[in-house]
């Protein structure tokens, strides 16, 4: 009664989220993308105050003295800390509908796929505290696929990848649900690591998160460039201890690039071998569709066709990709099916 006069007044509010482990994303049903900052939180260590939360946080990422923390709540795509993700979606949720909402909103939460019950459980007990009415997950697969456009009702066969900060989601969707679906927490992240780690090993260079994802944000590359690019890299001598300088080239890049974007291409390998020849076959019709940041990376599509001999293409917008999938469902909230929204029963052992 209260839900149906709340839309007639237009003060209902239900919004989606793409919670994910480098930002976080707020669609509005009728309004759109109202909100994209980074999943950072700066608490003060002593009282536990939240000080900053998104950009303001992730600004003190390594430059914070020792009574205040900031940090990302999310880990591989999945909760690392309750407290922080409540605290942090309390304050988006206030941001967008207000901290004295007369009706509280229902959300739509993507997860990935390869989360399990427990997981998938925290995700919506932490909406829910946080100021939702109720959460809904819909699987991050599922909602690139009806942000990008694919024609997930039909009966044929679309794979969607999505790379996202903590990460990488496979599915095959055909007749409005997920054929065949896997997850590998090899992302966004994975790959700034691999880059610290080639910088500490080849320049004998300390550098810190940030600037690992500068790096490959400007110069990062998984196929050879026409030109080339080079870098100049600012960090802490490993000998003297001191600030120094170097100049990184994207070739170096793209080597310490090959294992985490190795392994995202063996798993796609994997998920197509497993793929029915009827999907198959559509898939090499309509190709691969790629979203998330991890998409923007130079030449990823070109190397993932030429590894799997399948046509491979980019979502537009790549980077709200799952959050405008979560404006879709929105749209159908109240009539979804419940295999979208819901984890699947649980399957028991033969004996029991």
């Amino acid at each position: 009664m209260f839900e149906w006069l709340a839309k007639v007044l237009g003060l209902g509010v239900d919004m989606g989220i793409d919670l994910g482990t480098s930002n976080v994303l707020v669609w509005v049903g009728g309004r759109g993308l109202v909100l994209n900052e980074p999943s950072v939180v700066a608490i003060e260590k002593s009282s536990g105050r939240v000080l900053e939360v998104g950009h303001a946080a992730h600004e003190m990422l390594g430059k914070t003295p020792g009574n205040i923390v900031a940090d990302r709540p999310l880990r591989e795509g999945v909760i690392a800390d309750y407290t922080l993700t409540e605290r942090m979606l309390a304050h988006v949720i206030a941001r967008v509908v207000g901290r004295r909402q007369l009706f509280k909103p229902r959300v739509v939460l993507s997860v990935p796929s390869g989360v399990t019950s427990v997981e998938r459980r925290a995700v919506i007990q932490a909406a829910e505290a946080a100021g939702a009415k109720r959460a809904f997950p819909i699987e991050e697969p599922m909602a690139a696929a009806i942000g990008a456009g694919l024609p997930i009702e039909q009966a044929g066969g679309n794979m969607v990848i999505d790379v996202g900060g903590g990460t990488t989601d496979l599915a095959v969707i055909s007749l409005g649900g997920a054929v065949l679906s896997t997850s590998v927490r090899v992302a966004g992240y994975a790959m700034d690591v691999a880059i610290m780690r080639h910088i500490r090993r080849i320049h004998n260079l300390m550098i810190g998160e940030r600037t690992a994802e500068n790096i490959k944000i400007q110069i990062g590359s998984a196929f050879r460039l026409e030109p080339e690019l080079t870098m100049t890299v600012r960090g802490r001598d490993m000998m003297t201890g001191l600030p120094r300088t170097v100049t990184v080239h994207s070739a170096e890049v793209r080597e310490a690039l090959m294992e985490p974007v190795g392994a995202i291409i063996e798993r796609v390998k994997a998920l197509l071998e497993q793929t029915p020849p009827e999907l198959g076959a559509d898939i090499i019709e309509r190709g691969i569709t790629l979203s998330g940041g991890g998409a923007l990376l130079r030449g990823f599509e070109r190397l993932l066709s030429i590894e799997t001999q399948i046509p491979v293409q980019v979502a537009e917008d790549p980077l709200t990709c799952v959050v405008r999938g979560t404006g879709g469902a929105l749209e159908h909230i109240d009539a979804m099916a419940y295999a979208i929204f819901e984890p699947p029963p649980p399957v028991l052992p033969p004996h029991l």
